[in-house]
């Protein structure tokens, strides 16, 4: 099965995922993949050259982030281009990878877009990571070191909580009162058809 497993800014996604690894489930990371596609797929760099000049990238081939970031997130059309650009070459590279690993019960493709992207078509279930506003802001501002106001101008560009949870088949509480590994473990068992806890020596 191809799971997809999502969450806002600052929710705890990576988190989760480690718990899903340690049980030897592979993951996917969308946004480590889109960054290396930036700099390794020439389709993909030609395009964002086009899109924001030379300069885009330094002369070691490395993208210029901070010229991207200052760019594109105070643009919304090139924002909207960029996106354009680099969400499916992440989905057919998602694709690919998740072919690549067809022998284990299911997969995980971590992203924060998955509904925004477009890549829960791909998905047969997808699990939302969920914590409150308040606690996931402090742990981005605590993080990134972050403005409140521009971790907030982050939060707005993606799908509301609420949303990502309705459209979501599981949901995972990351707000530091239930424990992680009960819940991951749950997902885990019913993902592989044990309706229960395996029973211990």
């Amino acid at each position: 099965m191809k799971i997809g497993i999502t969450g806002g800014i600052g929710s705890g996604k990576s988190t989760v995922c480690k718990i899903f690894a340690t049980l030897g489930i592979p993951i996917y990371y969308s946004d480590d993949r889109a960054k290396w596609l930036m700099e390794h797929n020439p389709e993909l760099v030609a395009g964002i050259k086009t899109l924001f000049g030379d300069d885009a990238y330094l002369s070691d081939g490395t993208l210029n982030r901070p010229l991207i970031a200052a760019t594109a997130f105070n643009d919304a059309n090139k924002l909207t281009q960029l996106n354009a650009l680099v969400h499916p070459q992440v989905f057919t590279d998602g694709h690919i990878w998740q072919s690549e690993h067809s022998q284990y019960p299911y997969t995980l493709r971590e992203a924060a877009l998955i509904f925004e992207s477009g890549i829960f078509r791909q998905l047969d279930k997808v699990i939302t990571v969920y914590a409150p506003m308040g606690l996931r802001l402090q742990r981005v501002i605590a993080r990134d070191g972050s403005t409140e106001e521009a971790v907030k101008a982050r939060m707005a560009r993606q799908l509301s909580d609420e949303e990502k949870v309705r459209q979501s088949h599981y949901v995972i509480v990351n707000d530091g009162q239930e424990a992680l590994i009960p819940q991951v473990m749950k997902i885990h068992w019913e993902l592989l058809g044990i309706k229960a806890a395996p029973a211990t020596e």
